[in-house]
């Protein structure tokens, strides 16, 4: 087994790093104070997207790329490491077109949408033109069990009609959020089986009956495109905005799931490496009780340890993006379940122990710290609650064992009886 990225894949990290070095580091400060001013910086991203897209960095995340789209057409396993560079400035997905929640949206857009749905909205969103959004959690019911949902799409002539209420909803503040995708109750009929009672329409955010309730912070985060809770009342769309079949949204979200966890995590372990390089540095630099930080043998264990976890963490979603690539994502349901709870896990440890040796300055918004320990308690929820993932692995577990319990019989080695 070869643990080495190929040569190919180290030519594409080399280029992400230079990229990040040369235009995103530079502009950090500036997309902050655009940020801390409650306004998205459309300017200095247009300006930066401009410079990627020249440069072949461009919807690196969409194997599937046609000759005629926009991008480079990279394998899963192939563009982890790239996402992991990319996490290290949370905000520098969107220059890539490589951002959430749209990279989920464009894969299922690119699997099931129909010519016109295609021209309307897919092609916008590879260019990079326009944004949108995922409409899925409620704020009324336990989402974690998306059976639950209870937002109705109801078909009337031509048109279905959507009434609900979501939260959770990610980008719907971006000024170039045009669009939703909104997962609802499309057969109320009490015998339809449970996962094929939901469809997904594509509902343009100024319908009429269309309403952003509010902005939802994270932690006490605010995003200024928005973790929103949108209203929807009565919202009138053609039946051609269906996406894919009624009764398939559990199938849709199942498509978009897979990669769009590998990414997660990959960004996840890109901001787990920052930290550790924010520790080490501030361990070498500052002194308590007469000698370095880095001299006590606590700190030395919290790196030592945080190095291990995050390698290990590594391989494991690697070896999901390679199992993905080669078998697809059914296949590979399992492992992105668990490296789902590995990585934000991992998130919340090594970003804990950074802010440690920061001491209260680690509780400030002078360094990444509180904000990515922040963002990784969150991501325990995001794409499924850590109980939902853990239940997966064990029902798998439980399935191996029942399937091999006769050739566990020769380890069981009871005593023997005299007559």
């Amino acid at each position: 087994m070869n643990f080495d990225y190929t040569p190919e894949v180290e030519q594409w990290r080399a280029r992400m790093r230079d990229f990040s070095e040369r235009h995103l580091l530079p502009a950090n400060q500036a997309w902050h104070r655009e940020s801390a001013a409650g306004r998205h910086p459309i300017e200095l991203l247009d300006s930066l997207k401009s410079l990627a897209r020249a440069e072949g960095l461009w919807n690196l995340f969409l194997p599937a790329l046609r000759p005629h789209e926009p991008g480079t057409r990279l394998a899963n396993l192939a563009y982890a490491p790239l996402a992991e560079i990319m996490g290290r400035l949370p905000w520098s997905s969107e220059v890539f077109n490589c951002n959430a929640p749209d990279t989920g949206n464009m894969e299922m857009l690119h699997l099931f949408a129909t010519p016109e749905q295609y021209d309307q909205w897919l092609k916008p969103l590879l260019e990079g033109e326009i944004r949108s959004c995922f409409a899925m959690t409620e704020p009324d019911v336990a989402s974690s069990d998306a059976t639950n949902i209870r937002t109705s799409i109801r078909r009337d002539g031509g048109d279905y009609v959507i009434d609900g209420r979501k939260w959770f909803t990610t980008g719907a503040l971006h000024p170039r959020c045009r669009f939703a995708i909104v997962m609802g109750v499309s057969d109320q009929g009490a015998e339809a089986p449970a996962h094929r009672r939901h469809s997904m329409v594509i509902v343009p955010l100024d319908t009429p009956g269309v309403r952003i309730v509010r902005n939802v912070p994270i932690m006490h985060h605010y995003a200024t495109d928005g973790h929103c809770e949108v209203e929807f009342r009565g919202v009138r769309v053609p039946a051609a905005n269906l996406l894919g079949e009624e009764g398939a949204g559990f199938a849709l979200a199942q498509a978009r799931l897979g990669p769009g966890r590998i990414h997660h995590c990959m960004r996840t372990i890109g901001q787990c490496e920052l930290a550790l390089d924010l520790m080490c540095a501030r361990a070498l630099e500052r002194r308590a009780f007469g000698k370095h930080l880095a001299d006590y043998a606590n700190v030395q264990d919290w790196i030592a340890e945080s190095r291990l976890e995050i390698d290990q963490a590594r391989l494991f979603v690697l070896r999901a993006a390679a199992l993905i690539d080669g078998a697809g994502n059914q296949a590979a349901r399992v492992d992105v379940s668990a490296i789902k709870v590995v990585a934000a896990r991992l998130q919340t440890r090594v970003l804990d122990r950074a802010m440690q040796v920061f001491g209260a300055m680690g509780l400030t918004d002078d360094t990444p710290l509180a904000f990515l320990w922040s963002w990784g308690r969150a991501l325990r929820f995001i794409d499924g609650p850590d109980e939902v993932h853990l239940r997966v692995v064990a029902k798998h577990e439980l399935r191996r064992a029942r399937e091999a319990a006769a050739s566990l019989a020769p380890y069981f080695t009871p005593p023997a009886i005299d007559a």
